[in-house]
């Protein structure tokens, strides 16, 4: 299914350094969750995700985030050289819900949730509605071996049925911040 048409973003961005992030990472991702988004034009999508990083790979600043194959945004992640992470504020916690819990195969995530979907100059993708956009050229991609597991209980709790992780790393390219 064709998702909204990215808008370019307007003026009500800054592009920052990656070193003035802001905000408690852990609870970001693991509680407030973000949206991955990769693809460009009508031919994007999108997905809540609450596993993920920052941090120094290869003298690099990178971030890291994991898709399942079985994922939509996963076919859009390995057919573009970028992705991007978008953290949000208080009051959109239903649109990202939607976005975890529903597919852009079936739905228009966007028009659904109300979200905005802008491009940057990079071509990379972000919402209007997001207070911070990290954007991401891929270094690295990995899928998780099942025998590589040392915990057995990762592996039974969060694999019961297989469907393994890819995990992409991204040299950080921009940041950016709602002005």
């Amino acid at each position: 299914m064709k998702q909204t048409m990215l808008v370019p973003a307007g003026s009500g961005w800054k592009e920052k350094n990656i070193g003035d992030f802001s905000g408690p990472v852990f609870s970001m991702i693991g509680e407030e969750w973000m949206l991955i988004s990769a693809g460009a034009g009508q031919d994007w999508n999108t997905m809540t995700a609450s596993w993920g990083g920052l941090g120094v790979l290869w003298g690099k600043n990178v971030a890291f985030m994991f898709v399942r194959p079985s994922r939509y945004t996963f076919e859009f992640t390995e057919s573009n050289d970028r992705f991007s992470l978008s953290f949000f504020g208080d009051g959109q916690r239903k649109a990202l819900a939607f976005c975890g819990a529903n597919s852009g195969r079936d739905s228009d995530k966007a028009a659904e949730t109300g979200l905005t979907p802008v491009s940057f100059p990079d071509g990379s993708i972000g919402f209007d509605e997001a207070v911070q956009v990290i954007s991401c050229r891929k270094l690295y991609a990995h899928d998780f071996d099942p025998g590589a597991f040392l915990d057995p209980g990762i592996l039974g709790a969060s694999y019961p049925a297989g469907d393994f992780h890819r995990m992409y790393i991204g040299e950080i390219t921009a940041y950016r911040t709602r002005v």
